[in-house]
């Protein structure tokens, strides 16, 4: 599975395949203890596979969390902003000064 094909999933389809990914993946290392397994790299497959769709995950997830954090943040310096020219203008009792 391609990153590309992972990104184009809705959150709720990749999170169910991690499932179905899991669940295979411990199947395999059960029979593996038992005996030989037929195509014993599937098993590094799908820890592969997991792994691209947990790291998709966390991208957009992470991406959702900072947009909203710097969101805010631009918020945030807005409304400081004219705090920070009253809180100056307050120290310098509201006279700008110069350099003469």
């Amino acid at each position: 599975m391609r990153a590309e094909e992972i990104r184009e999933m809705a959150r709720e389809d990749m999170v169910a395949r991690v499932r179905e990914l899991e669940e295979e993946r411990f199947r395999l290392q059960f029979r593996s203890a038992t005996e030989p397994l037929e195509d014993p790299l599937r098993l590094r497959v799908i820890r592969r596979d997991i792994a691209r769709i947990k790291t998709v995950l966390r991208e957009t997830v992470g991406a959702a969390a900072s947009s909203t954090t710097a969101s805010a943040k631009t918020s945030a310096k807005s409304a400081a902003k004219p705090a920070a020219k009253a809180k100056a203008s307050a120290k310098t009792g509201g006279k700008r000064r110069t350099n003469a």
